[in-house]
């Protein structure tokens, strides 16, 4: 009887660490990861944003809405140093 040899199917997600694809968050959290170290900002913010707004389930979204409030939280802290480092122009 082949039915008694077929392995069984299991409704749950397999080990992430046993997995032999990725998943589309995890592709597409990865392809910003490989943008930002390059230094394109804007390829970086895209990504995520598309990602988010394709698979706001997955895991890798809640990831990349962290790292996008993390980096508008940095960039409004360095612009606000930057602005009170920089010297005040004098009306004559």
């Amino acid at each position: 009887m082949a039915l008694a040899e077929a392995p069984l199917q299991c409704p749950h997600e397999p080990d992430p660490k046993l997995r032999r694809e990725e998943t589309p968050g995890e592709a597409l959290y990865g392809l910003a990861g490989q943008f930002r170290a390059r230094g394109e900002t804007s390829a970086w913010r895209s990504t995520l944003e598309y990602l988010i707004a394709r698979y706001p389930n997955s895991r890798f979204a809640e990831m990349a809405k962290q790292d996008l409030e993390e980096k508008g939280e940095r960039g409004e802290n360095e612009a606000r140093s930057a602005a009170s480092a920089a010297p005040s122009a004098q009306k004559p």
